[in-house]
């Protein structure tokens, strides 16, 4: 077994093998879903663009409808790291720390982008900004812990294991 694998298809008790198995059945599934998610929010990005261009003044856009096209375009962005998550997961059975704190930075970042200033509170504004202070720390120290990993590694002789 992996040191790493976190779901392994073999294992003595047949009952965890066949669960761990079900459950890579439906991570796969749900990257299926994930796509037509994708496919449906280009679509929503089409829809959303299509309908603030038609809109008068015709084929002019406000910032209300930039910030609605570039939230329309963001969620699908989102999407996509969403199922480079699942897809890294499967094709490694580790859960990609850094790529999921990454997704998390680009969904606040999103709502940073489509705040209505005029409509939220200011505790609104402190917690999404402690949020997004708190995702890039993380993001950091990821980033940091994974550098000295690289390295550590490549001093290492080849066929030390250790």
């Amino acid at each position: 077994m992996n040191e790493h694998e976190e779901l392994p298809t073999e294992h003595e008790d047949p009952l965890i093998a066949f669960l761990h198995k079900s459950i890579r059945i439906a991570v796969k599934i749900l990257a299926i879903l994930m796509v037509f998610v994708i496919f449906w929010g280009v679509g929503d990005v089409f829809y959303v663009l299509y309908n603030n261009l038609m809109a008068p003044p015709f084929m002019l856009l406000s910032i209300t409808d930039i910030f609605k096209t570039f939230a329309a375009f963001l969620a699908v962005l989102i999407a996509i790291e969403i199922y480079q998550n699942i897809v890294l997961y499967l094709r490694t059975d580790i859960i990609p720390i850094k790529l999921v704190v990454a997704t998390a930075l680009m969904a606040i970042a999103r709502k940073v982008i489509i705040i209505d200033f005029a409509t939220i509170t200011p505790a609104y504004i402190y917690s999404t900004a402690a949020v997004v202070l708190a995702l890039g720390i993380t993001y950091y120290l990821v980033g940091k812990h994974h550098k000295e990993r690289l390295i550590e590694e490549r001093g290492k002789p080849k066929d030390d294991k250790s």
